[in-house]
């Protein structure tokens, strides 16, 4: 029992290219596990990763697929087990998130969120569990699910679907495999944003500062390597759900 070693096993990370994703590949490497890196537009950026992490002394696939399509995770799960045999790591990472609200969410967007952000990582763990006969699963959520967030609605329901989601695949896949979350919060900057995006916004979290993507990359490392954790979700950020979850009711917007 306690933790488990990591090495020699295959993990596959969905949007490892980049940011978080990247972060958790490179731990995962750092901890001799093969990995997988799954992109969309990211091609110069998930090279490079594979580069790096063969120096770490892994082997490193590239799978290049578009999740949007329902049938994806399908492809994926088929292309990855051609390549690297099998896997005993699912990490589902990526995701959309696009600007709206209440007044202007539309039908498409919210079910192009749904397809990306909730069905693929269910499809994903369906698909990783009809071919491992043990595994681990990350999803990664949103500190918000315990509240709103009214400027992402497609976003923020696409997650709440995946937290509950999480929860029962925890329970439908043990003792075989654990399914857990983790829920960053205050982390990056949205793309096209700087670190003063972050900075304006530290009051909001009860340590006063915010994360960086190897704090989530921690979490997972945690999560993988435990051998009596299921169904469960870390929020790495700094406490700010504890007042998402006690404030949200006052800072529903007020129709003018």
């Amino acid at each position: 029992m306690g933790m488990e070693s990591l090495r020699g096993q295959t993990a596959l990370i969905t949007g490892s290219a980049r940011r978080i994703g990247r972060a958790i590949a490179l731990r995962l490497a750092d901890e001799g596990v093969n990995i997988v890196i799954h992109y969309h537009r990211s091609c110069e950026d998930a090279h490079e990763l594979a580069d790096i992490a063969r120096q770490k002394g892994v082997q490193a696939w590239l799978v290049h697929v578009d999740l949007n399509p329902p049938d994806a995770a399908e492809q994926v799960i088929a292309e990855v087990c051609s390549q690297a045999g099998s896997l005993d790591i699912l990490v589902n990472n990526a995701s959309i998130f696009p600007p709206d609200t209440l007044d202007d969410i539309t039908f498409t967007a919210l079910m192009d969120n749904m397809r990306v952000n909730a069905w693929s990582p269910f499809a994903l763990c369906r698909a990783f569990a009809r071919q491992a006969a043990r595994g681990k699963i990350v999803n990664l959520l949103d500190s918000r699910v315990t509240g709103y967030d009214w400027k992402h609605v497609s976003y923020i329901l696409s997650k709440h679907v995946l937290w509950e989601m999480t929860r029962m695949l925890a329970l439908q896949y043990a003792p075989q495999i654990t399914v857990n979350g983790i829920a960053p919060g205050l982390i990056l900057p949205p793309p096209g944003e700087s670190e003063a995006y972050l900075d304006r916004l530290v009051d909001t979290v009860p340590l006063k500062r915010h994360g960086d993507a190897e704090d989530i990359a921690d979490a997972a490392l945690f999560l993988l390597t435990s051998t009596f954790i299921t169904g469960e979700v870390i929020y790495v950020d700094g406490g700010r759900h504890l007042r998402e979850t006690v404030q949200f009711h006052a800072q529903v917007p007020h129709h003018e």
